[in-house]
């Protein structure tokens, strides 16, 4: 599922295929991915890309002329680059620019979501405007950190996922850190020291860094696709070694989601032993590449 790291790729990629470029046509199917927008403003699109910023899992498309779009990948939806003729698989939506290449936006699922709107209100939408602070856009101390969660009542992982406290984060970046940060997912926020959330901003931010490098390219694969070979170090791993210490890693659902932790590395009471403690930047042991 695509979290922070593959949208902001999604971003990069996006901008550089745009660039110098002009959209000549844009056309849509009638699929839920508009959610009640008015498609017909995206068929309406053309023009150069002036802008595309992109907050938490959203991004944020400014054309010429006042017009916008945001952008939501969903579950499985991705951008992908075609030359004209190329058929893309799950093709719900499409920029044919002036080069002879067609952007697609694919989403086998749909829960991905696009909404056509002024550029100058897109910071106004809903989904948007409560969006907490963005670890990457805005960067993220530690202070900010525990400000920012340390007064949710949830457990540790499920207000780390709480787009309107920290956006960016969803389920399997969320595991990740906390491993890296040797943290229990279950730990209540208001009972970490000043050093664990010094520990989790450290793991945060290497968390992004990692799928960054692992994402880098013209086209992302999910491992929900299966399609490639899982790269994390704890999430997906029930039931597998632990990378770190060797113990069983293991799971259960949290917050309608299935949290996945290693018992030894992440123990309940907090107090881990140095030799079940996991390297904050992964250095100790990190799995193969998608």
């Amino acid at each position: 599922m695509p979290e922070l790291p593959e949208v902001e790729i999604a971003r990069r990629n996006l901008v550089r295929w745009f660039s110098d470029r002009r959209i000549v046509r844009a056309e849509s199917e009638n699929t839920r991915i508009f959610r009640g927008a008015e498609r017909q403003q995206f068929d309406a699109l053309t023009g150069r890309l002036e802008s595309l910023v992109r907050r938490g899992k959203y991004l944020l498309f400014a054309f010429e002329g006042g017009k916008g779009l945001m952008g939501h990948l969903g579950m499985t939806g991705k951008f992908v680059r075609r030359t004209e003729g190329q058929v893309a698989p799950y093709s719900r939506a499409r920029f044919h620019l002036d080069d002879g290449h067609v952007i697609h936006f694919s989403d086998p699922r749909m829960f991905g979501r696009l909404e056509p709107a002024p550029a100058a209100r897109l910071r106004e939408l809903d989904a948007v405007r409560i969006l907490g602070r963005d670890p990457l856009a805005d960067g993220l101390t530690a202070g900010q950190l525990q400000q920012a969660v340390g007064s949710s009542r949830k457990e540790l992982k499920v207000a780390l996922m709480d787009q309107e406290r920290i956006s960016g984060l969803g389920n399997i970046h969320a595991a990740e850190a906390l491993f890296r940060a040797g943290l229990h997912p279950s730990r209540q926020p208001g009972s970490l020291t000043p050093d664990e959330w010094k520990r989790l901003v450290q793991a945060i931010r290497a968390t992004i860094d990692f799928g960054l490098k692992e994402q880098e390219g013209e086209e992302p694969v999910y491992l929900e696709e299966g399609r490639s070979e899982n790269p994390f170090q704890v999430y997906g791993r029930a039931g597998s070694p632990c990378s770190q210490c060797g113990t069983r890693v293991e799971s259960f659902t949290q917050g309608g989601r299935t949290t996945h932790f290693c018992p030894r590395c992440q123990p309940e009471d907090g107090r881990r032993s140095e030799a079940g403690a996991p390297a904050v930047d992964g250095a100790k042991a990190r799995p193969g590449k998608r």
